[in-house]
């Protein structure tokens, strides 16, 4: 089977999750890449929109999208960390139904949904969908504990992308379905957690993913990496 080539040719590009703090910057980068030709956005401010409050939305927005395709690269960003009515647990006993279901609503079940009718739209000839994970979610690097529903669901997302993508690797060889920890960000998500002092501005973040994703060949496909292209233990 032939590798996939890099980003070396024009290409055509999807951001999912694009209104959020790292979204926005990846659509910007994208936009100032010599070989992107065109970078479509979805959100939930977008038309159609994409919202994992309504997983009926991801058909809507796929079948809006799908005469659109082949893209070259899609990148989905949503996720939720914390909300106004909840942070992350530090105990079991914090441990509740509401703030469990969100997070896995959010962080796996609507990524799998969208893997399911997005890869579609993978150019057969070569392409990457990356969607981003957390590195709390490796199983393996859990040092410290704490964060129950937010680890547990990125794990979920982690089995998930890593199940598709041997599924994919025998129906799309050309393609690439990773998983990426962007890192600590300056943005809505880490603000709570000392992201403004020790997170990284979000166009740096957004540059180095981008560096990461377009590096990337068929190989690699089913791995869990680092903003700086590392591999993380599952």
């Amino acid at each position: 089977m032939q590798t996939m080539t890099t980003f070396t040719k024009p290409f055509c590009a999807l951001v999912i999750g694009a209104s959020g703090t790292i979204g926005q910057s990846l659509v910007k980068a994208l936009d100032a890449h010599p070989n992107c030709t065109q970078v479509l956005q979805l959100s939930r401010h977008t038309q159609p929109a994409i919202d994992y409050h309504d997983l009926a939305t991801i058909q809507t927005a796929f079948d809006n999208l799908k005469e659109q395709a082949p893209f070259q690269l899609i990148i989905n960003t949503i996720g939720v960390l914390h909300t106004q009515q909840w942070m992350p647990e530090k105990r079991l006993k914090d441990l509740n139904e509401v703030q469990l279901k969100d997070q896995f609503l959010i962080n796996a079940i609507g990524p799998a949904l969208t893997i399911q009718q997005f890869s579609q739209l993978i150019d057969s000839q070569g392409g990457v969908f990356a969607t981003l994970s957390a590195k709390v979610g490796s199983i393996e690097d859990n040092r410290l504990g704490g964060w129950y529903s937010y680890r547990s669901s990125k794990a979920a997302l982690n089995m998930l992308i890593k199940t598709a993508a041997i599924e994919l690797k025998r129906t799309k060889p050309n393609m690439a379905l990773v998983a990426i920890h962007p890192g600590t960000v300056k943005s809505t998500l880490s603000q709570p957690f000392r992201g403004d002092e020790i997170g990284r501005d979000p166009d740096q973040a957004a540059n180095e993913i981008l560096s990461v994703v377009l590096s990337l060949t068929s190989a690699d496909t089913g791995t869990f990496k680092t903003y700086n292209g590392e591999n993380l233990p599952w």
